[in-house]
């Protein structure tokens, strides 16, 4: 019997080697874009209540252009969220939400308190990882991450008031190809995803100059270029490419955030975001998400 027992557990260890161990559906997804690329993300399931699919999730990352939601936020805090919108707020509120307006970002950034805006969001909305920038002239240097855009996305869904909540995903959903400084932002979500989708999408250290002119529809306004500050290292990175695509799809929320080497040019970026962002999302349908 000690024989056959012996036998059976070798033959046993020999099958348990020879089958690999349960894939990562995480780290599959992680693996669509290059090592040297930081990547994080998260997808929420709001049917369940719950994450379904997270990768390095809590890691500190700036912003860019996705703090735009937290001004808009912020905005309504201040005013109210029945306030009728001045025409000339809605003039800002709306390419910013819509088609990435820096200039739009910049005027409200500076009318509503700088950095209190990022302040205030961290206590309201509970916020683990965001803070303010470091240099408070520049909004996209704000500190975030996967969790806390997810968290944002979930205030503005769940929490906010329902005119606020119309406003903010209404505009998103409406979201152009083409940003106001002329760069195509229709990376990630937009491309990956399928069916009707809401998305608010980020970019840092791509130049002032878009590498072709985006195709219609034609900016809404004309404001010049975004500026991204001067190049000095501090945490989060503030150095390096930055491109991100947060949105909503059905039930989920999604927040896919990377930063490239130096010097990857803007085609290769929104390449690698889009094939990472179709990554997970197929994560994500496999696990039954």
């Amino acid at each position: 019997m000690h024989k056959i027992l012996s036998t059976v557990l070798a033959l046993a260890l020999v099958t348990a080697a020879a089958v690999p161990a349960q894939a990562d559906p995480a780290t599959d997804a992680r693996a669509a874009a290059p090592p040297d690329v930081t990547v994080a993300f998260a997808v929420y399931d709001r049917d369940s209540a719950r994450t379904t699919l997270r990768f390095n999730e809590h890691q500190q990352i700036r912003s860019a252009s996705i703090v735009k939601i937290l001004i808009a936020l912020d905005y309504f805090e201040t005013y109210g969220a029945t306030t009728p919108i001045p025409e000339a707020d809605l003039a800002l509120l709306v390419p910013m939400l819509r088609s990435s307006d820096d200039d739009a970002a910049s005027e409200l950034w500076v009318r509503l308190g700088w950095e209190k805006i990022v302040e205030r969001a961290v206590v309201r909305l509970n916020l683990r990882d965001s803070a303010p920038p470091v240099n408070v002239g520049f909004w996209g240097y704000t500190a975030l991450s996967a969790a806390d855009v997810v968290t944002i996305y979930r205030h503005v869904l769940e929490d906010a008031p329902a005119p606020v909540r119309d406003f903010v995903m209404g505009n998103l959903s409406e979201a152009t190809k083409c940003a106001t400084d002329g760069f195509d932002q229709s990376f990630g979500i937009p491309s990956a995803v399928p069916g009707r989708v809401a998305f608010k999408q980020g970019w840092s250290r791509f130049g002032d100059v878009p590498p072709r002119p985006c195709v219609e529809p034609k900016p809404r306004r004309d404001l010049g270029a975004s500026k991204d500050g001067p190049e000095r290292a501090a945490t989060p990175d503030l150095t390096r490419p930055a491109m991100h695509t947060t949105g909503t799809y059905g039930h989920k929320i999604m927040a896919v955030l990377t930063l490239e080497p130096e010097g990857t040019t803007w085609d290769e970026s929104a390449r690698r975001i889009t094939a990472l962002t179709g990554a997970v999302y197929l994560a994500d349908r496999i696990i039954g998400g």
